[in-house]
């Protein structure tokens, strides 16, 4: 996948990259990343040498078919691992156990602290959960990503990709041993979820919007919802009045 799909995006999108010096050659790391496209999680493979594993819903590993099987091959090559997230706590630990097993192992944890992708453009808040306590339990260092343009080669909804050059900043690793252990404690999560979407907000050069993106994805669609009601009842009182 890494030479094949790999190169294949390197040669059309040519992506640039800073900071490549800042992945250990060797040895586990979590990369947190901002998540503003589905491309995201090839583009950032596509430039490193390494492999790197992120967590995908387990719809993309179950679903019947030719095409399902297909899917499901890319994805296991690409190196994503299912998740079920039909309940919430339960996903949560979920990814918390993969990626776990992924830093014991030796390896690179891909993970997106936003926990969904930005609505907007914008950098929002980090969920703690996730990043924060895979960190504290393994002591692995927490190194900040920033994809930069990627959500205009691919915006959500659209199949097709944009042939433009997306970019990618890499920030040097955060060492959170000193709080090793303290997984249990959430004011402990969140001082360290705060300090890398931080680090993130000053490689994307992001606006920074404190609340989490899925809370802004729901006032965007009941925003949606309340103009195409109001769009609605304009309508009928203009059928109406004519009547």
């Amino acid at each position: 996948m890494k030479f094949s799909l790999g190169g294949s995006l390197k040669i059309a999108f040519r992506p640039w990259v800073e900071g490549l010096e800042n992945i250990p050659a060797d040895g586990p790391a979590i990369l947190a990343s901002n998540h503003l496209s589905f491309s995201d999680s090839f583009f950032l493979p596509a430039v490193l040498d390494r492999k790197v594993t992120f967590i995908a819903k387990a719809e993309y590993f179950t679903s019947p078919g030719v095409k399902g099987k297909l899917t499901a091959a890319f994805f296991k090559g690409v190196g994503q691992l299912p998740v079920d997230r039909s309940g919430a706590r339960g996903a949560g630990e979920a990814a918390i156990k993969a990626g776990i097993e992924v830093i014991e192992k030796g390896g690179l944890f891909g993970i997106y602290p936003e926990g969904t992708r930005s609505p907007d453009g914008r950098l929002y808040r980090g969920k703690p959960g996730g990043l924060a306590r895979v960190a504290l339990a393994t002591g692995a260092p927490v190194i900040p990503v920033a994809m930069i343009d990627t959500e205009k080669i691919q915006p959500p909804g659209k199949v097709v990709p944009k042939l433009m050059r997306p970019g990618i900043r890499i920030g040097k690793p955060l060492d959170f041993t000193r709080y090793q252990g303290m997984e249990g404690d959430r004011f402990i999560l969140r001082s360290v979820t705060d300090e890398v979407m931080y680090e993130i907000m000053k490689l994307s050069g992001q606006e920074y919007v404190d609340i989490y993106a899925t809370a802004a994805k729901r006032q965007i669609a009941d925003a949606e919802k309340a103009a195409k009601e109001a769009v609605k009842a304009e309508i009928a009182a203009r059928e109406e009045s004519g009547a």
